[in-house]
């Protein structure tokens, strides 16, 4: 009886390892891939994120993003847009740098891309 504890408990031991290996994995997977936002306005939509020279002093949160525009008037984004990869998928990429400028009736909200999306390079 012992015995058949004491190998459960490793195996349970070595599935939750496995996990947490998992998870620390995806997790440092995760700060390379950009946080995407789509701002939107009375015209149009865009779905921008924020520039990796400018993420440490930029908080990547759409709260951060909306203050910033109404501190300083304008920044400057990436555009994403869709496009197919090389291997044929169709990936979030990006496109152009643009400039934001701030208004009163714009909004910037958190966006998932339900594809994969590719880091400024």
């Amino acid at each position: 009886m012992k015995t058949t504890s004491l190998v459960r408990s490793t195996a349970a031991a070595a599935c939750v390892a496995g996990v947490l290996a998992t998870a620390a994995v995806t997790a440092m997977a995760d700060t390379t891939k950009p946080l995407l936002f789509k701002i939107v306005t009375v015209r149009d939509e865009v779905i921008v994120a924020v520039p990796p020279d400018e993420a440490g002093a930029l908080r990547p949160e759409a709260a951060a993003i909306g203050q910033a525009l109404a501190a300083k008037g304008a920044l400057t984004l990436w555009q994403y847009a869709p496009r197919k990869g090389a291997d044929g998928a169709l990936e979030m990429a990006p496109r152009a740098k643009i400039s934001v400028l701030a208004h009163d009736s714009l909004r910037v909200e958190p966006y998932t891309a339900a594809v994969r999306v590719v880091p400024v390079q």
